[in-house]
């Protein structure tokens, strides 16, 4: 099982979900507002300077767990719908996850993995 996290611009949010539910085995996603900074890499400046601490840009980040099989997907599908060609069009994360558990039920969740 896989999480993907992806920070993108806001306005970009209702075409990537659009786009994401097309992807067959998709079965859900979370959302979150999120403000963040960063500096291009290579660019040499200092990332943060006491004058830059309020200066944080708009994102929206969104999480999906899913299977292994899914992951290329919907990597791919994020990046080519979020993509405005802009400096500070987010980034995708993508991680592994070791177990995950139904609250309440005390039992791993083999959903994903049972392809359910």
């Amino acid at each position: 099982m896989k999480k993907i996290e992806a920070y993108i611009k806001p306005h970009k949010l209702s075409d990537v979900t659009m786009a994401l539910q097309k992807v067959e085995g998709l079965r859900g996603m979370s959302v979150l507002a999120a403000r963040g900074f960063g500096c291009r890499e290579g660019s040499g400046k200092q990332c943060l300077k006491i004058d830059d601490l309020m200066d944080f840009s708009d994102h929206t980040k969104i999480e999906i767990f899913c299977n292994d099989d899914l992951t290329e997907e919907l990597v791919s599908v994020i990046d080519r719908i979020a993509k405005t060609g802009l400096r500070g069009d987010g980034k995708i994360y993508v991680s592994d996850v070791e177990k995950a558990f139904k609250i309440g039920k005390g039992a791993i969740d083999n959903r994903q993995e049972k392809g359910e």
